[in-house]
């Protein structure tokens, strides 16, 4: 299943409502779950972004789904990467 890296950053709104994260953090979990993924880690961070998470999703369109829906209510702003394992990677060279 397609691997995704999303660094985050609160909006205005999602930093005045910070305390209600972790129910958000939930929300999101969720909401990957139902989709057919699965959140392998979250991670609160320093510096440029406020927190990491990487998940899998079925496809490219629903990831997208995923987090057009997160974004839409208002309290993080999000820039995901789709990731590749070691393997795929190997196997992605090969081909040169």
């Amino acid at each position: 299943m397609p691997l995704y890296i999303t660094l985050a950053s609160y909006t205005q709104k999602g930093i005045e409502h910070v305390k209600d994260s972790p129910s958000r953090l939930k929300d999101f979990r969720e909401a990957v779950k139902a989709a057919g993924g699965d959140v392998k880690s979250f991670y609160l961070t320093m510096g440029s972004h406020d927190f990491v998470t990487v998940f899998e999703a079925p496809d490219d369109k629903t990831s997208a789904r995923i987090l057009l829906n997160l974004a839409s209510r208002g309290n993080v702003r999000t820039e995901t990467m789709r990731a590749f394992t070691e393997d795929e990677y190997r196997q992605i060279i090969s081909g040169l």
